[in-house]
């Protein structure tokens, strides 16, 4: 695997299924850059225990010299982190757009984009494979799952490296595929 420095680098996507491995990964590659921000993109829910575990295990997992930022605002994050920051996950940004209509989801979507696009430092960016399975019953998960489909696609096109987790094995996209015409 190729070194990473913060001039080497911009945006690599690491996308996979629940306990693929997706976070350990990106937390391995992101190990080689310096002054890095860790950006947890979730709601603390202090009652739910599993979520609580979850929590621990990550925290545990990163580096000291990591420092943490617990938001739901990912784009005011963006607007100030200047640095290399890894963002897990971007299911996070989602959720907290999940009510929004389309047209002012779309908005958000621009907003973010631009965003990464502006960055010069080592961006990685943590994101679930969902809509592999089961359609859900409800709208609101139909919702996410197009919309975080939607918006990962548009993130790997102007990422530098794609990586699909799965059982525990992470797979260079960019050297076994290539980007759908659209």
């Amino acid at each position: 695997m190729e070194s990473h420095d913060n001039n080497s680098i911009k945006i690599i996507l690491i996308t996979g299924g629940t306990k693929s491995g997706k976070s350990e990964f990106a937390e391995h590659l992101a190990r080689k850059v310096h002054n890095l921000t860790y950006i947890a993109l979730s709601e603390s829910r202090p009652n739910d225990k599993n979520w609580q575990k979850k929590i621990l295990q990550h925290r545990r997992r990163r580096p000291k010299d990591w420092q943490l930022i617990e938001t739901n605002n990912l784009i005011n994050i963006l607007k100030k982190e200047k640095g290399p920051i890894l963002i897990d996950s971007i299911g996070g940004f989602i959720m907290e757009n999940i009510n929004r209509q389309d047209d002012e989801w779309e908005q958000k979507v621009i907003i973010l984009l631009d965003l990464l696009k502006e960055r010069y430092s080592a961006t990685f960016i943590v994101g679930e494979q969902v809509g592999w399975g089961l359609v859900s019953e409800y709208e609101i998960g139909n919702i996410y799952i197009e919309r975080i489909g939607d918006l990962q696609r548009k993130i790997s096109q102007i990422s530098h490296e794609n990586w699909l987790t799965i059982n525990g094995r992470a797979i260079k996209l960019d050297n076994i595929g290539f980007e759908i015409p659209t």
